[in-house]
């Protein structure tokens, strides 16, 4: 089992990845970070196969932290997931031994196929004492198949960052219906999106009784500022 350390600032971002990666046998996510000073905690009490990275964070930025990762000699690979996608940070994440990188956003396909691109590579060095031409080639610059999207059947990716957005903009709780009406989708559709939002921790839903009618479910977006613990877990 390859152990993975995720190092994201955003909740929501951390959640799919954490979501997607679930659905790719052979990892196990041990444990999340929301900064490099976080992350470099972790690292100096447990060890990891991969790290997974953003670049942009607040404090130590996801550069900093590969720099000082190579300082101290952490023998861990390192893959980067980041909306940076100018050419000095994707030169100096390369420099730094990134063995991949990632512009957000990004579709499942392309996050499997990195995946499925490391464990192959993890698994060639662990089960072969040498290494001829043909096994790099076909393991170190490794080509897999994209698979299946692994969202929710008629979930929209686009459609979903929209009511998550809305969810956010809104201050307090809200309704199923108030929710509809802002993104400007069905009742019926925006349940889909907001149970799975719900199951990936990032909403909460609450029952309300009234004196008056039937009782009423009202959701709330989870703030983006949480206590360090519920993000760096030793």
């Amino acid at each position: 089992m390859i152990r993975v350390l995720l190092v994201e600032d955003d909740p929501m971002v951390s959640k799919f990845h954490e979501h997607y990666l679930s659905q790719i046998k052979g990892f196990e996510l041990v444990d999340k970070a929301r900064t490099g000073e976080e992350a470099l905690e972790c690292l100096a009490s447990k060890d990891y196969d991969l790290i997974l990275l953003d670049i942009f964070m607040p404090g130590m930025d996801g550069l900093q932290f590969l720099k000082q990762i190579r300082k101290k000699n952490h023998e861990v690979d390192v893959i980067v997931i980041s909306a940076a996608k100018d050419n000095d940070r994707i030169e100096t994440a390369l420099r730094f031994g990134v063995v991949d990188y990632i512009i957000k956003p990004f579709e499942f396909e392309r996050f499997n196929l990195a995946m499925t691109n490391f464990y192959h590579r993890n698994s060639l060095f662990k089960n072969k004492n040498g290494l001829e031409q043909e096994d790099l080639d076909n393991g170190i610059i490794y080509k897999e198949q994209a698979s299946e999207l692994s969202l929710p059947k008629g979930l929209d990716r686009n459609t979903l960052k929209t009511v998550w957005q809305s969810s956010c903009s809104i201050n307090g709780e809200f309704t199923t219906e108030e929710i509809a009406s802002s993104v400007g989708i069905s009742r019926v559709s925006i349940r889909k999106y907001l149970e799975f939002l719900k199951n990936l921790r990032i909403l909460s839903l609450e029952l309300h009784r009234g004196a008056v009618g039937r009782p009423v479910y009202k959701y709330k977006c989870i703030k983006k500022k949480k206590k360090k613990n519920l993000y760096h877990k030793k």
